[in-house]
C-alpha cells in the first residue's frame, strides 16, 4: 500500500485504536507504516502561509516546506546560506546582496530567483503590492528596515536598508522570511494558506482540519532528499491525548511532553530528547488600566508568585527561574547580574497596601495549550491560587490556543488584567522589539499587548538593533534587562528546556534550539 493512502485511509483507524486503549496500551499495538512519520503536534495550523502566522507551532511544519535565504546552522542560532549562496554587506552595513541558488524550483514548477524574493519582501512589506490583501502579515516588524528590494539579475537581489540593522541575516533564516511561491500566491490570492508551494524537502499533499497536515517527499528537491516518504503532522491538542497516543504507537513523535509525562518513555522503545534553549514563559500584565497600571502592582505580582514552585513542582525541574525578559540561552546580551524577584508575599502585601489595591477584582486569560507555554493550565491554577494568598482575586477565562492568541494579540484593553504568554525567538531584539516598545502596541501592529511604555528602553532598542559592535548591543540590551525588570510590565516566570519524544523506529532526529522541527534527515523503519 503506498504510505500517501495509508495516511487517507488508515490514520482514522490507527488514532481511534490508539484513543481507545488510553495510557494502558502498548507501544508495539498500532504500528504505523514504514516511511510515513505522524508527529503529534500541540495544535491545529493557523495558515501555512510563513508570512502570515506567529506560532512555533506552525513554524514547525512550515520549515520543512520551504526555506529562506539564509538557515540557522544545525545545533546552534548562527547563520549560514541556504537559497541564498552568499552574500555582501556594503561598508555602511544598509546594502546586503545576496547571489542566489541557480537550478532551485518551486513545488508547482516555476522559478526561484531574484523576482521572486523581491515578490516576497514587497508582499509583506508594500500595501500597494497587489498581493499584500493576502495577509495579514503580524512579523514583517522583522524586516521593517527594508527601504526596498532590488533585482540586479535573475539569481542577484539587493536589500536596503534605512539604517544598519544587526539582526537582519539571523531574521531571515526566522520562519517569517522563508521564501513561497509567487505564482501560488497569484493563483490562489487569499487562499494561499490552505495552498502552499515552497522550494522545501518536502511538498504539500492536503490538509484535513483538525485531524492532519500531509506532507510527502519533494522528488525534485535541489538537495539531500527527504528520510520519509510522507510526514503526518496531527494536531493534538490535550497533553495527555499526545502521551497516551505516542504510548499506544499512534504516533512515532510528539513535541512538548508534559513534564509529570517524560518519565513514562523510559526504555528503549523510545527516545527522549531535551535541550535549553531561548523561551521565556511570562504574564503580560495590563499596564494601561485597572490596578497592574501602578508599577507597585505589577511589582506585588512578581513578588507573590511562588516561580521556584512552579519550576520544580508543576514543571518538574524542565525549567529555571526566569529573572526578566531576555533568556540565558543569549549568553552574550544576557544580564547575569540580575536576581530573578524572589518570593515574598509580605513585600507583595506591603506593595499592594501602598497602592491602594487590596482586594482587587482581576481577569486572568490562560491557554488550554500552545507553542512553549508548558503546562498552562496547571501554572495559571497555581498562580492563582498564590496572587488569592496576597489578597487578589483572580477571575480565570480558558481559551483554546488560536481563540486565546486572537484574544491576547490585539491587546488586553477592556477586556483582562493578564495572559499567560510564551516566545521563543531567534536573536535578543526579537522579544522585546516586538513587545516592549512603545511603538508595539497592537493598535500598532505589535505583540505589546499590555501596552507597557518606557521611553528609554525605546531608545536602547533603537540603539542596539543598528549597533555594528556585538559588545556594544550586549550593553545595551543588559542596560534594557535592568529596566523593564524594575518596571515589571510582565511576572518573569521560566525559561523552558524543550523536549521531544520519538519511538524506537526512528532516527536522525535532534532539537535545534530555534526551536523549529527539521525533519529532513529523519528515517523510520
Amino acid at each position: 500500500m503506498k504510505p500517501m493512502n495509508w495516511t487517507r485511509r488508515g490514520l482514522g483507524a490507527v488514532a481511534g485504536a490508539a484513543l481507545a486503549l488510553g495510557s494502558f496500551a502498548l507501544p508495539t499495538f498500532a504500528q504505523t507504516p514504514p516511511g510515513v512519520l505522524i508527529v503529534g503536534q500541540i495544535a491545529e495550523p493557523k495558515s501555512l502561509d510563513p508570512a502570515a502566522v506567529t506560532a512555533v507551532n506552525d513554524f514547525r511544519i512550515l520549515v520543512n516546506l520551504y526555506e529562506g535565504l539564509t538557515r540557522y546552522k544545525s545545533g546552534t542560532l548562527e547563520v549560514e546560506p541556504a537559497l541564498a549562496e552568499s552574500w555582501t554587506i556594503s561598508d555602511d552595513g544598509t546594502e546586503y546582496t545576496f547571489t542566489l541558488k541557480p537550478g532551485v524550483k518551486f513545488h508547482d514548477g516555476t522559478e526561484f530567483n531574484a523576482h521572486a524574493v523581491k515578490f516576497n519582501f514587497d508582499r509583506m512589506l508594500d500595501e500597494s503590492h497587489p498581493f499584500h490583501n493576502t495577509g495579514p502579515f503580524p512579523l514583517s516588524f522583522f524586516f521593517g528596515s527594508v527601504a526596498s528590494t532590488e533585482v540586479v539579475d535573475d539569481l542577484t537581489v539587493k536589500f536596503t536598508l534605512n539604517a544598519p540593522y544587526a539582526p537582519f541575516l539571523s531574521n531571515l533564516a526566522y520562519p517569517t522570511g522563508l521564501i513561497v511561491s509567487p505564482a501560488a500566491v497569484e493563483k490562489h490570492d487569499v487562499d494561499f494558506g490552505r495552498n502552499p508551494s515552497g522550494t522545501g524537502p518536502f511538498t504539500f499533499a492536503e490538509w484535513r482540519s483538525n485531524e492532519a497536515v500531509v506532507l510527502e517527499r519533494n522528488a525534485d528537491y535541489w538537495g539531500d532528499p527527504a528520510g520519509t516518504d510522507v510526514v503526518v503532522f496531527r494536531p493534538i491538542t490535550d497533553a495527555n491525548t499526545r502521551v497516551a497516543e505516542m504510548l499506544a504507537g499512534g504516533i512515532d513523535m510528539m513535541v512538548e511532553v508534559p513534564p509529570t509525562s517524560l518519565s513514562q518513555f523510559e526504555g528503549d522503545a523510545f527516545t527522549v530528547a531535551q535541550q535549553a534553549g531561548p523561551h521565556v514563559w511570562f504574564l503580560i500584565l495590563n499596564a494601561k488600566e485597572g490596578p497592574f497600571a501602578d508599577v507597585r502592582v505589577r511589582q506585588a505580582a512578581n513578588y507573590a508568585i511562588n516561580k521556584e514552585a512552579i519550576v520544580n513542582d508543576v514543571l518538574e525541574g524542565t525549567a529555571e527561574v526566569a529573572a526578566g525578559p531576555t533568556p540565558p540561552a543569549f549568553a552574550w546580551a544576557y544580564n547575569a547580574d540580575l536576581e530573578p524577584y524572589p518570593y515574598d508575599p509580605d513585600k507583595a502585601r506591603e506593595l499592594l497596601a501602598e497602592a491602594g489595591a487590596e482586594g482587587a477584582e482581576l481577569t486572568f486569560y490562560v491557554t488550554e495549550g500552545g507553542s512553549g507555554m508548558l503546562d498552562p493550565i496547571a501554572m495559571g491554577t497555581a498562580i492563582q491560587a498564590d496572587l488569592a494568598a496576597v489578597g487578589l482575586n483572580v477571575s480565570i477565562e480558558t481559551y483554546e490556543w488560536n481563540t486565546f492568541l486572537g484574544e491576547v494579540n490585539p491587546g488586553l484593553e477592556g477586556k483582562a488584567d493578564m495572559a499567560e504568554m510564551a516566545w521563543m525567538t531567534n536573536d535578543p531584539d526579537t522579544l522585546p522589539y516586538l513587545a516592549l516598545r512603545t511603538g508595539a502596541w497592537p493598535d500598532q501592529g505589535g505583540f505589546n499587548s499590555g501596552y507597557y511604555s518606557n521611553p528609554k528602553v525605546d531608545e536602547l532598542l533603537e540603539a542596539a538593533r543598528t549597533a555594528t559592535d556585538q559588545a556594544e548591543r550586549a550593553r545595551l540590551y543588559q542596560e534594557m534587562q535592568t529596566i523593564v525588570q524594575q518596571d515589571a510590565p510582565w511576572v518573569f516566570v521560566a525559561n523552558w528546556k524543550q523536549n521531544a519524544v520519538t519511538s524506537d523506529r526512528v532516527e536522525g532526529f535532534g532539537l535545534e534550539p530555534s526551536f523549529l522541527l527539521h525533519l529532513q534527515g529523519v528515517t523510520k523503519n
